[in-house]
């Protein structure tokens, strides 16, 4: 994640990896309840063959440890992709549903992070353990021809130890009081993620460094401050199957060096005197009544826009095979959200009458250990099927034959203390459940890089043209 603040309204940029829309932005009035206000990007790349999985994927890749800053009226984002191996700038004078203009830079700055300094310069701060700057023209346009290009920090890890099961990355460059702060992760052997600073009154050096905090591997953050001049360190912990958890965690400064946390710890409870609006500001059900697809939604991969539809249908969303696929995970226009702990269940309503012959259609758990219970076509006969890939391979573990074209299915994720287990179910009433198949262990895998998430989903494996019509999706705790 990072943060900025422009006046009294908190704004974030976050990480979707191959997600599309990606990059989602974020504002909040409060830094605990948040609501998605636009992304980033609509296609990294419409012609990319792994973003539209045209015999390649980009699962593990997409954009990722964006940055977020604000000037002079204009926002900017900055990320990067292992899937087209570029550099991306977005900018954009309307951030709450405005468009963004992109800048393409035709090389990977790892982990860059946006520095607009006080004298009109800009610069990229990036890099794994050796970390770099490189100057930018002062319109964002490109490399700086003859500007500042260096080393800034030999190794920013050796702060933490010499032996590292992950050397530092994810770095994020602001300037505070006149410093100029570096921050990073690293993961010593033995150790917790750990939070490491180096610092200087010159951007390009020389930097001194120290650790600055080391809990519960929480890391990889940057500060930002209230209106009322308190500061905190917003930060990530990797939490199992459902995915990297946000952590606020208070600051004091002391001669110009952050003290994070109380007695070096984070705190469980902060005490703030908010409403508590849990997620719904992120995540949410959705009836599909509207004309334009909610926010809250991220196709898998770049979308087929002819492959879906609010209008075909009003009241339900449509989603038509536009070709063949081999399996759940290589499905085209499946149209996801979060799955979130401690619990979270997922509930849809599905009309099959236009399913064709080897057609599968349902709700999935996707990451690349998936699940999923779905209506599985073959010739003219329907039947109800789960199937757990949590050993690495697809295993159907259950079918039921079903009559008629109308059925529920659901979700149920658990999280609670990393139990990261998820049971699935179908009805033919929307009242009377019944459980299918087995439980799905969950893992969150580096392949996806990614927190388990909700699919609807509709895949081909003889025919494209077929198409089912998802009366709602409704999520609760």
């Amino acid at each position: 994640m990072s943060v900025v603040r422009v006046g009294e309204t908190y704004y974030m940029s976050s990480t979707t990896m191959h997600m599309n829309p990606g990059v989602p932005i974020m504002k909040s009035t409060d830094l605990i309840n948040w609501d998605i206000i636009n992304y980033a990007h609509k296609a990294l790349d419409a012609n990319n063959n792994a973003l539209n999985m045209n015999g390649a994927n980009a699962y593990g890749k997409g954009t990722w440890a964006s940055s977020i800053n604000y000037k002079n009226g204009t926002f900017y984002v900055t990320s990067f992709s292992y899937t087209t191996n570029k550099t991306y700038i977005w900018r954009t004078n309307n951030i709450e549903g405005g468009s963004w203009t992109q800048t393409t830079l035709p090389n990977l700055y790892h982990d860059a992070s946006l520095l607009l300094d006080d004298d009109g310069r800009a610069y990229l701060a990036y890099g794994q353990d050796s970390i770099r700057i490189v100057e930018l023209n002062a319109d964002l346009s490109g490399v700086k021809s003859g500007g500042v290009n260096q080393q800034i920090i030999a190794s920013a890890s050796s702060v933490a130890g010499s032996s590292f099961i992950l050397k530092a990355e994810g770095t994020l460059i602001q300037k505070i009081n006149g410093w100029y702060y570096i921050s990073n992760i690293c993961w010593p052997s033995g150790k917790s993620r750990t939070q490491i600073l180096h610092r200087s009154r010159s951007i390009t050096g020389p930097y001194e460094g120290r650790v600055v905090f080391q809990d519960q591997g929480i890391a990889q953050g940057e500060y930002i401050s209230t209106p009322d001049g308190k500061w905190y360190l917003y930060a990530f912990r990797d939490s199992g199957a459902v995915g990297r958890i946000p952590w606020l965690v208070p600051v004091q400064w002391q001669n110009d060096w952050p003290v994070i946390g109380v007695n070096g710890k984070a705190p469980q409870t902060l005490g703030f005197n908010v409403d508590d609006k849990r997620l719904r500001g992120i995540i949410r059900s959705d009836e599909f009544s509207t004309a334009n697809l909610d926010l809250a939604w991220q196709w898998n991969h770049n979308p087929d826009a002819a492959g879906w539809s609010l209008s075909a249908r009003p009241g339900f969303m449509r989603l038509t095979t536009t070709r063949t696929a081999a399996s759940f995970v290589d499905a085209r226009n499946s149209l996801t959200q979060r799955m979130f702990g401690p619990t979270s269940t997922g509930t849809i309503a599905l009309d099959l009458t236009a399913m064709k012959d080897g057609d599968v259609a349902g709700l999935g758990a996707l990451q690349s250990k998936y699940g999923f219970v779905g209506v599985s076509q073959t010739g003219n006969a329907k039947a109800l099927i789960m199937v757990n890939a949590s050993s690495g391979t697809a295993r159907e573990v259950e079918r039921v034959a079903l009559n008629g074209n109308r059925v529920y299915l659901r979700i149920n994720g658990n999280f609670r203390n990393q139990a990261d287990d998820a049971t699935f179910y179908y009805s033919l009433d929307g009242t009377n459940w019944r459980q299918i198949g087995d439980t799905l262990q969950m893992s969150y895998e580096l392949t996806h890089f990614m927190g388990y998430r909700f699919a609807l989903f509709n895949f081909a494996s003889k025919t494209a043209g077929g198409y089912v019509d998802f009366d709602y999706f409704r999520v609760s705790e």
